[in-house]
């Protein structure tokens, strides 16, 4: 009974963990996360493409607590230091958040 119940609750957590959730925050990359000081006297956006579009860096969400790796690696560009809500299910273990969709927030 006991192995059952365990059996149960980790299904139920599994099943859980692979529907979509919404996100709420700021369009960033992951070299510069939650602050642009790379590019001095550019504006946050540029930072962010130019970041994007040198390097290894990927488009990336911060909530204001952390930082999270977008899949759609397109979409983004025009949200780019933009506040937005992004629909998707979370991986944990890489902090990758697989985007069904992204949306402005006013």
């Amino acid at each position: 009974m006991k192995q059952t119940l365990t059996l149960v609750f980790a299904a139920t957590l599994a099943f859980a963990a692979n529907q979509p959730q919404t996100f709420t925050g700021v369009i960033t990359d992951t070299m510069c996360g939650k602050t642009h000081g790379m590019t001095p006297g550019q504006s946050d956006d540029k930072c962010i493409a130019m970041c994007v579009k040198g390097s290894a860096t990927q488009y990336a969400l911060y909530d204001g607590n952390a930082v999270f790796k977008l899949s759609d690696q397109k979409t983004p560009a025009k949200f780019a230091a933009k506040r937005v809500r992004v629909t998707g299910t979370l991986d944990e273990k890489t902090h990758t958040i697989k985007v069904t969709s992204i949306e402005s927030v006013e």
